[in-house]
């Protein structure tokens, strides 16, 4: 394949004709070369710098649609006083995924150590993932800020 995605589509749109396995930090692109799950190389070309998420498409110049899926990565979950723990976690402007009985980072041995100071069970894992969407806006948090104006 040496097609170029010029855009996304949140689902695809009939048979896809392969998927690329991304982290959760290679799915924030613009311009890449990417390689399918199978081995074909493709070009992203997109207009602006996009967070894509896992279930979208890529769609090839010649139409074809390319899967994205979330990639296992090292991760930590977190047992605790959840709420305490998210808050933290937030303070840090850290990606968390929010599960029932759990909180899901990606692995990192300052947070680990401030998670630990803080009482929580932390346990490492591999596996995707897909935190929650900012308060701004869906997906990541790019580009906001607490209010401050700076403008005279």
């Amino acid at each position: 394949m040496t097609a170029k995605a010029h855009h996304t589509h949140a689902h695809a749109h009939g048979p896809v004709a392969g998927t690329v396995s991304l982290t959760y930090d290679a799915r924030l692109l613009r311009r890449k070369r990417l390689v399918t799950d199978a081995g074909d190389p493709f070009l992203v070309d997109l207009a602006q710098t996009t967070s894509v998420d896992a279930g979208h498409v890529f769609v090839l110049d010649d139409g074809r649609e390319i899967a994205v899926a979330a990639a296992d990565e090292p991760l930590m979950r977190i047992r605790g006083d959840l709420v305490r723990l998210a808050w933290h976690i937030g303070n840090r402007h850290a990606p968390c995924a929010i599960m029932a009985d759990a909180l899901v980072v990606q692995r990192e041995k300052v947070m680990r150590a401030m998670l630990e100071q803080l009482g929580a069970t932390v346990s490492d894992f591999d596996g995707p993932f897909t935190p929650e969407g900012g308060a701004y806006g869906h997906g990541r948090t790019m580009g906001h800020d607490h209010g401050h104006s700076h403008a005279h």
